[in-house]
C-alpha cells in the first residue's frame, strides 16, 4: 500500500521506516522545509538507534516532502503523527492535529485516516464529524495509537507486545490491520474511544510504577532498607514483575508527563477526580528536587559550589530533553547560585540550557566540582575513570539519581556517595 505519514519526528520517522521496512510506499510530510531538506540528503535529525539503517536500506520505498497533495496523492492510509502537548490548562493541544485534518484534499478513491498522535479520548469523534462536515465521507478514520519508546523506537514497532486497531467502520480498521502484516503481534480490534483510552490508561500505569517505586525508595531512605534489593524482591513476583520498578529522579520526556496530565485533565474535564494520578504526578515534580536536598546536606548552601550534571536526556539511547529531569535540577541550581557544568554525549545541551556550561566530556564536566549528580544512565559513565575523576574534582559527593554506579567501588575511591533509596553512610 500508499502510506503517507504527517509529521517527521519521533513518532512519523519511525512510523514512516517501518512501514516502509515492512514493503509499503511512504511519503512523510513535514511543514519544516529544513527537516525535509536533511532526510532528503539522508540526514537523520533525532538520535534513534537503528532509524538511521532503516531509513537507508529503505531510501527507494520512502519519499520527504512538505507538499499535502504530494503526500496523499494516492495513498491508501494517511497517518496523523504530530505533536500534541500541553496547553496551560492541561488539556493536549490538538492544533496540529487539526491543521493536518483542515488540509486534507478531496479525493476520489478511499482512504483511512489513522490517527497515531496521543490524542484524548473524544478526538476521533470529533474528526469524524469535522471531515463529515467537509463532505469528506469517502475518508475513513481509525485510532492506532503508539506504544513505542525512544531508544528503543524501532524494535517496539517491529516487535511490539500488540497492536491496537480502533476503528468506526470495520472495513477502515482491516486496511489498517493489513498494513502491519509481517509483524507477529496480538491484534486488539475495539471501538475508536477505547483505543484512544488503551494509549493514556498504559501510560498512567506505568508512571503510577514509577512513582510508587520512587516512593518505596524515599521510605527505604528513612528506615536503612535498600531499594535496589527491594525492587528485586517485589518484581520477582509473578503477579508484579519487574517493569518499570527502577528508582531514580522522576520520569520525562515527550509522552509520560503530557500523557498523565491530559488523562488527569480528561478526568476532571468529565467530572472525575483522579486522585491516584494527581499523587503520582506530584511525587513525580517532588523527586527531583530531593536531590538538591541531597547537595544541601552533604556541601551546605549551594551558591558559590560547582555543580556536574552527568547526562542531560531524560532516558539514555535518545537525544530528546522534552520535560528531562536536568532541566528542573538545573533550573533549581542555578536559583541556588550554583556554577552548573552538564554533559551528555548526544543531547544538545546548549539549546534548552542557558546559564549552564556544557563540556565536551564527562571527564570534563567534573574538573573542579564540587558535587556531582547522575541524571541519565548513560553507559558511558559505568565505563568512566572515575579515580582519575577523584583527582580532577575538588570536592567528593555524588549523587547518583539512578542508581547506576557501583556505590562501594565509589566510596573506596574516597567519594562520599548517595543513590536514591540506598543506605546512606
Amino acid at each position: 500500500m500508499k502510506v503517507a505519514v504527517f509529521g517527521a519526528g519521533y513518532v512519523g520517522l519511525v512510523t514512516g521506516a517501518c512501514f516502509a521496512e515492512l514493503g509499503h510506499d511512504v511519503v512523510v510530510r513535514d511543514v519544516v522545509e529544513a527537516k525535509v531538506d536533511a532526510l532528503r540528503a539522508g540526514v537523520v535529525p533525532i538520535h534513534e538507534p537503528g532509524l538511521d539503517e532503516i531509513l537507508a536500506r529503505n531510501a527507494e520505498r520512502l519519499t520527504f516532502t512538505t507538499d499535502v497533495a504530494e503526500a496523499v496523492e494516492g495513498a491508501d492510509v494517511v497517518y496523523i503523527a504530530v505533536g500534541t502537548p500541553p496547553t496551560y490548562s492541561g488539556d493536549a493541544d490538538l492544533s496540529a492535529v487539526w491543521t493536518v485534518v483542515d488540509e486534507l484534499p478531496a479525493v476520489d478513491q478511499r482512504i483511512v485516516v489513522a490517527m497515531k498522535s496521543t490524542v484524548p479520548v473524544g478526538t476521533g469523534s470529533a474528526v469524524r464529524h469535522r471531515l463529515d462536515d467537509r463532505g469528506l465521507a469517502n475518508v475513513g478514520y481509525v485510532s492506532n495509537p503508539e506504544f513505542t519508546a525512544e531508544g528503543t523506537a524501532v524494535q517496539d514497532f517491529m516487535h511490539p507486545d500488540r497492536i491496537v486497531v480502533g476503528a468506526f467502520d470495520g472495513a477502515d480498521g482491516d486496511v489498517v490491520e493489513r498494513l502491519h502484516d509481517g509483524i507477529d503481534a496480538p491484534i486488539v480490534r475495539c471501538d475508536v474511544p477505547s483505543a484512544e483510552m488503551v494509549k493514556l490508561a498504559a501510560n498512567a500505569a506505568l508512571v503510577t510504577r514509577i512513582s510508587f517505586i520512587n516512593e518505596i525508595a524515599n521510605v527505604c531512605e528513612a528506615t536503612g532498607a535498600d531499594v535496589t534489593t527491594v525492587a528485586e524482591g517485589i518484581g520477582l513476583d509473578r503477579r508484579i514483575g519487574p517493569s518499570f520498578l527502577r528508582a531514580g529522579i522522576g520520569f520525562g520526556g515527550s509522552c509520560f508527563p503530557k500523557d498523565s496530565l491530559a488523562l488527569k485533565q480528561l478526568a476532571a474535564n468529565s467530572g472525575y477526580n483522579f486522585q491516584l494520578l494527581n499523587a503520582v504526578i506530584e511525587v513525580n515534580e517532588l523527586q527531583k528536587r530531593r536531590v538538591i536536598g541531597k547537595l544541601e546536606r552533604r556541601l551546605g548552601p549551594l551558591r558559590g559550589k560547582r555543580i556536574a550534571l552527568l547526562g542531560l536526556a531524560f532516558k539514555p539511547g535518545t537525544d530528546d530533553m522534552r520535560e528531562a529531569p536536568s532541566l528542573v535540577l538545573a533550573g533549581r541550581l542555578l536559583s541556588e547560585g550554583a556554577d552548573v557544568r552538564a554533559w551528555d554525549p548526544v543531547a544538545n545541551g546548549a539549546a534548552h540550557l542557558h546559564g549552564v556550561e556544557i563540556a565536551e566530556t564527562a571527564l570534563a564536566a567534573l574538573d573542579g566540582a564540587d558535587g556531582a549528580v547522575v541524571v541519565t544512565e548513560w553507559p558511558e559513565l559505568r565505563e568512566l575513570d572515575w579515580a582519575a575523576a577523584r583527582e580532577r574534582m575538588r570536592g567528593n559527593v555524588i549523587v547518583d539519581g539512578r542508581n547506576h554506579l557501583d556505590p562501594e567501588a565509589l566510596r573506596a575511591l574516597g567519594f562520599v556517595y548517595e543513590g536514591m533509596g540506598r543506605p546512606v553512610v
